[in-house]
């Protein structure tokens, strides 16, 4: 049974307990565009994506979720354990020497739920590609899910790879680009501007919807029913979700501030204040 949204809004206030966690007990880690997805990533694992019990890389017979901006680890971590695929205690160990948790994720340590490492940007479409063509080739009507930064569109080979899929019909995917204007040196705007990212991918012939409100559960149930309607109709579908960066802590949002930097103890106490939830009673 589907999670009804009070319960999600519990739990995504639990996850953003985990980031603010993670990257202070290392002072190291990205909060703040792991926070703005808090929302989206809790909802497609919670209430979208068709999943199977435990985890194997084949992952025949399920939807399948490609993270591509691996920066964002501490949510794509906290929001796996919380879906059960690994230990919630396993958070405690997040960029720690020898952990299976490091900063980017990887493949080589068997950690269930990653599937690509995804340490270097503008990798991530190219390969959730491929695994859309696999489910095709194995007779597989399931969906292939990714996600991107903004910025991250300024790199890799994410425009070659946006054009293959529409030349192939590759209409199993669903990929998801997290518009909050921001990156590590500031706006998206200032650092290299890109026009309209709606425009750009319509004329690679994409079927474009946009989700404004990004950081509320309903307008994402919604509107990733709606992408996933749109499947199997010839187009690649993406999906252009409005976020806030560092959203549910006042000081991390409008801001680029935050894209890698960790709270000290007064900035953490204030945020997990700003988050309470059940006082800390879940917390790793």
């Amino acid at each position: 049974m589907k999670p009804n949204t009070q319960q999600l809004n519990d739990l995504t206030i639990q996850v953003r307990r985990d980031i603010l966690r993670m990257v202070h007990a290392v002072n190291s880690g990205h909060p703040g565009g792991s926070l703005g997805c808090t929302e989206f990533l809790v909802t497609l694992y919670q209430n979208l994506m068709e999943r199977k019990e435990g985890f194997d890389m084949d992952g025949i017979g399920e939807d399948l979720f490609f993270l591509s901006n691996g920066h964002i680890s501490p949510v794509f971590y906290s929001v796996l354990a919380r879906s059960g695929y690994f230990p919630v205690s396993e958070l405690s160990t997040f960029r720690l020497i020898n952990s299976r948790l490091q900063g980017h994720p990887t493949t080589h340590d068997s950690l269930p739920g990653v599937r690509i490492a995804s340490g270097s940007l503008g990798q991530g479409l190219s390969v959730g590609i491929g695994a859309a063509q696999a489910k095709k080739l194995n007779g597989d009507k399931h969906i292939i899910y990714t996600l991107h930064g903004d910025g991250e569109l300024q790199e890799g080979q994410n425009w070659e790879a946006i054009m293959y899929a529409s030349a192939k019909k590759v209409d199993n995917l669903i990929a998801t680009i997290d518009l909050n204007g921001k990156q590590i040196d500031g706006t998206t705007d200032e650092v290299l501007a890109m026009g309209s990212i709606r425009a750009k991918f319509e004329a690679f012939d994409w079927d474009v919807l946009e989700i404004e409100k990004g950081n509320d559960l309903e307008a994402i149930i919604a509107g990733m029913t709606d992408a996933k309607s749109r499947t199997g109709k010839g187009k690649p579908v993406c999906v252009l979700l409005h976020t806030e960066m560092g959203n549910g802590v006042d000081f991390m949002m409008n801001t680029h501030a935050w894209h890698g930097k960790a709270p000290n103890d007064a900035q953490l106490d204030n945020a997990l204040g700003q988050n309470y939830n059940t006082g800390g009673n879940s917390d790793y």
